[in-house]
Protein backbone atom coordinates (compact mmCIF):
# COMPACT_ATOMS: atom_id res chain seq x y z
CA UNK A 1 0.00 0.00 0.00
CA UNK A 2 1.18 3.49 -0.78
CA UNK A 3 1.73 5.88 2.11
CA UNK A 4 -0.36 9.00 1.44
CA UNK A 5 0.48 12.12 3.44
CA UNK A 6 -1.70 15.23 3.64
CA UNK A 7 0.33 18.42 3.57
CA UNK A 8 -0.42 21.62 5.41
CA UNK A 9 -3.99 22.55 6.25
CA UNK A 10 -5.50 19.59 4.37
CA UNK A 11 -5.28 17.42 7.48
CA UNK A 12 -7.92 19.65 9.14
CA UNK A 13 -10.44 18.22 6.70
CA UNK A 14 -9.44 14.70 7.70
CA UNK A 15 -10.08 15.34 11.40
CA UNK A 16 -6.38 15.94 11.99
CA UNK A 17 -5.25 12.72 10.36
CA UNK A 18 -2.16 13.26 8.22
CA UNK A 19 -1.31 9.77 6.91
CA UNK A 20 -3.28 7.10 5.10
CA UNK A 21 -2.27 3.74 3.66
CA UNK A 22 -4.08 3.38 0.35
CA UNK A 23 -3.95 0.57 -2.18
CA UNK A 24 -4.57 2.12 -5.61
CA UNK A 25 -2.98 1.63 -9.05
CA UNK A 26 -3.01 5.33 -10.02
CA UNK A 27 -3.63 8.87 -8.78
CA UNK A 28 -7.29 8.86 -9.84
CA UNK A 29 -8.17 5.79 -7.80
CA UNK A 30 -6.04 6.97 -4.88
CA UNK A 31 -7.91 10.29 -4.73
CA UNK A 32 -11.24 8.45 -4.86
CA UNK A 33 -10.20 6.16 -2.00
CA UNK A 34 -8.86 9.13 -0.01
CA UNK A 35 -12.18 10.97 -0.47
CA UNK A 36 -14.01 7.91 0.84
CA UNK A 37 -11.68 7.65 3.85
CA UNK A 38 -12.00 11.38 4.63
CA UNK A 39 -15.36 12.63 3.24
CA UNK A 40 -14.81 16.27 4.30
CA UNK A 41 -11.69 16.28 2.12
CA UNK A 42 -13.58 15.14 -1.00
CA UNK A 43 -14.72 18.63 -2.19
CA UNK A 44 -11.11 19.86 -2.12
CA UNK A 45 -9.92 16.77 -3.96
CA UNK A 46 -12.64 17.27 -6.57
CA UNK A 47 -11.59 20.91 -7.13
CA UNK A 48 -8.02 19.81 -7.70
CA UNK A 49 -4.88 19.22 -5.69
CA UNK A 50 -1.23 18.76 -6.50
CA UNK A 51 0.05 15.24 -5.96
CA UNK A 52 3.68 14.30 -5.42
CA UNK A 53 4.52 10.67 -6.14
CA UNK A 54 8.02 9.72 -5.06
CA UNK A 55 9.18 13.33 -5.40
CA UNK A 56 7.59 14.15 -8.78
CA UNK A 57 4.69 16.64 -8.85
CA UNK A 58 1.52 15.86 -10.81
CA UNK A 59 -1.48 18.11 -11.18
CA UNK A 60 -3.40 16.91 -14.21
CA UNK A 61 -2.13 13.38 -14.84
CA UNK A 62 -4.73 11.45 -12.83
CA UNK A 63 -3.73 8.14 -14.39
CA UNK A 64 -0.09 8.30 -13.30
CA UNK A 65 0.82 4.91 -11.87
CA UNK A 66 1.43 4.53 -8.13
CA UNK A 67 3.62 1.68 -6.92
CA UNK A 68 2.65 -0.15 -3.70
CA UNK A 69 5.72 1.24 -1.91
CA UNK A 70 5.31 4.81 -3.21
CA UNK A 71 5.33 7.84 -0.95
CA UNK A 72 2.55 10.21 -1.97
CA UNK A 73 2.03 13.76 -0.73
CA UNK A 74 -1.26 15.61 -1.31
CA UNK A 75 -0.74 19.39 -1.45
CA UNK A 76 -3.22 22.22 -1.84
CA UNK A 77 -3.64 23.25 -5.46
CA UNK A 78 -0.61 25.18 -6.69
CA UNK A 79 -1.03 28.00 -9.16
CA UNK A 80 1.68 29.53 -11.30
CA UNK A 81 2.11 33.23 -11.86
Amino acid sequence: MAKVILWGSLSRLAEGRKEFDIDAPNIDRMLTALGEAAPKLKPVLDKGVTVSVDGTLYRLDRFQKIEPDSEVFILPKMAGG
